[in-house]
């Protein structure tokens, strides 16, 4: 015999498949919309409904979108020499929360992880070529920023890009790669041969 109602059932499912979020924590979230009064399932129902059938993907960059292109690459004071690689929108949220960047962006939509069944014939890197080829149109230097995360994924997906991108002229397109190394107050002894890796070759003269 079934303990809870079908459709209350069905509500903690759907909150167990969200990143993070386990049973019991599926559990109390459901039963919070259960005990309110205020009619707080109804206005999440209505803006998760309005989000599914509203947002898009820029047709340039692929970020999230409420129209054809987003408020980034149709701003005139962004800089078109720069575009900055990114795995997926939360990165563009996090680079634009930091506020130290003013280029472009492109949302890759993943990364090469043949574990997981992600090729490259996954991921937008067909597209990413198509959107440097129409900066360089427009200027004649544009530096193609790698801002992949820093693992094994990361670097496979970094290092497919910068091969991708070697057959355009060398002179006209320079491709970066995030600096990674040793966060403040890290131990060596804890730090991943990878992080010590990139620390390395990152030093610096003092």
């Amino acid at each position: 015999m079934a303990v809870l109602p079908l459709s209350v059932e069905k509500v903690i499912e759907e909150f167990g498949k969200l990143p993070g979020v386990g049973p019991k924590s599926a559990a109390r979230m459901a039963y919070h919309f259960l005990r309110s009064s205020r009619k707080d399932a109804t206005r999440l129902a209505n803006v998760l409904l309005e989000m599914d059938q509203k947002v898009v993907n820029c047709k340039k960059c692929f970020n999230v979108s409420d129209g054809e292109e987003c408020n980034i690459c149709g701003s005139p004071l962004r800089d078109s020499s720069k575009l900055c690689v990114v795995e997926d929108p939360l990165d563009v949220v996090a680079f634009e929360n930091a506020g130290i960047y003013k280029g472009l962006y492109f949302v890759l939509g993943g990364l090469i992880s043949p574990a997981d069944g992600i090729g490259v014939d996954e991921l937008r890197f067909k597209e990413l070529k198509i959107r440097v080829k129409e900066l360089l149109a427009g200027s004649k230097n544009i530096e193609v920023i790698i801002a992949t995360n820093p693992n094994l994924e990361g670097e496979a997906t970094s290092n497919y890009i910068m091969d991708m991108l070697e057959g355009l002229d060398p002179s006209s397109v320079t491709t970066t790669r995030l600096a990674m190394g040793l966060p403040t107050g890290a131990d060596l002894e804890y730090a991943d041969q990878l992080t010590l890796k990139r620390s390395f070759e990152g030093r610096k003269t003092l």
